[in-house]
């Protein structure tokens, strides 16, 4: 049985009704997958320039906000279980402040081995110099003797040899008292050493251990224990591409605004550039924005004011005046 009848043509009739339809179904797909083309307001509004820099030679670039110190990650000098934990993010510390603690009862034991031996080895220096003297004594008197045939010959040499044990005794002792020093010495370092204290005076940003919390110096792909630095001042460190970077007038002031925040912007002083050009790290997630070039660093501190505004790690618009190009 034919599906089509005998006087229907498929190249003539069936072909192009075929073709038409999916003409239709194919621009009803096309018309459905349209981009919205509606105007709205965006999300966040791009920073511009604002005073004089509005209508004057400018650079923009993108960048982030660190201490003044840069961040410190804090590690362990020794491997062991944290016992006593001291900060919490956002406390503020003096140089020196300890910052947490390792488990010290090992060292603590070997402290106190130590010092018990210390107090062998002096008894034994005692009791050897009390011996020594005894017998330098002893000698002295035989030597007193007028008369060689009064004490045999025995006697003396009896006496020279308890002279002489004493002496070794007392040497050996001194020996073993400094060892027993140099063992406390050691202990009580390792104690130091145990507790982990600031380096710096500045805030604490993150913790990253708690109480019975294993710590090891291996440190490896994990987290710091402790990140800090010097928040007073806040610092940025702003990228500027280096095609454009003969064009910044070193030493100006920076007008910087936080990501998606252009009213709120602050007048950052200049504090250096670094030396060394590297490769572009901070990113504005613009189409046209070019992610395979180096960048010179400039950093910025922002003023006392800023601190309720900007974050550590935030990310920052800024804008910097530009040398005008000469004719």
């Amino acid at each position: 049985m034919a599906i089509l009848p005998e006087n229907i043509s498929f190249s003539r009739k069936a072909l192009p009704i075929i073709a038409v339809i999916g003409l239709i179904i194919a621009v009803f797909f096309i018309w459905s997958n349209l981009p919205d083309r509606e105007l709205a307001e965006p999300e966040e509004t791009p920073l511009t320039a604002s005073g004089e820099l509005a209508d004057s030679p400018r650079v923009a670039g993108a960048g982030v906000v660190e201490p003044s110190s840069e961040i410190i990650d804090i590690g362990t000098a020794l491997s062991g279980l944290v016992t006593d934990l001291r900060v919490a993010p956002g406390d503020f510390v003096d140089v020196g402040e300890p910052l947490f603690v390792v488990d010290q009862r090992a060292a603590r034991a070997r402290l106190s081995e130590a010092n018990a031996a210390i107090a062998e080895a002096k008894a034994a220096i005692a009791e050897a110099k009390t011996a020594l003297d005894t017998a330098q004594q002893q000698l002295d008197l035989y030597a007193a003797i007028e008369d060689p045939a009064a004490v045999s010959r025995t006697e003396v040499i009896r006496a020279e040899g308890s002279a002489a044990s004493a002496a070794s005794r007392l040497q050996l002792s001194q020996a073993r008292l400094a060892a027993a020093q140099a063992a406390a010495g050691s202990a009580r370092t390792e104690l130091e050493r145990l507790t982990v204290r600031a380096p710096i005076a500045g805030e604490i940003l993150a913790v990253n251990i708690r109480p019975g919390e294993f710590v090891s110096t291996m440190g490896g792909n994990s987290e710091p224990f402790i990140r800090m630095g010097e928040t007073r001042p806040l610092h940025i460190r702003i990228d500027i591409d280096e095609d454009e970077a003969t064009r910044v007038a070193q030493g100006q002031p920076a007008i910087v605004s936080p990501r998606g925040a252009a009213g709120q912007s602050f007048e950052a002083t200049f504090v250096r550039a670094e030396p060394l050009v590297v490769p572009k790290r901070s990113l504005t997630n613009s189409a046209a924005e070019r992610v395979d070039v180096r960048v010179l660093q400039m950093i910025f501190a922002l003023p006392a004011e800023a601190r309720e505004v900007f974050r550590v790690g935030q990310q920052v618009d800024a804008f910097i005046p530009a040398v005008e190009a000469k004719e």
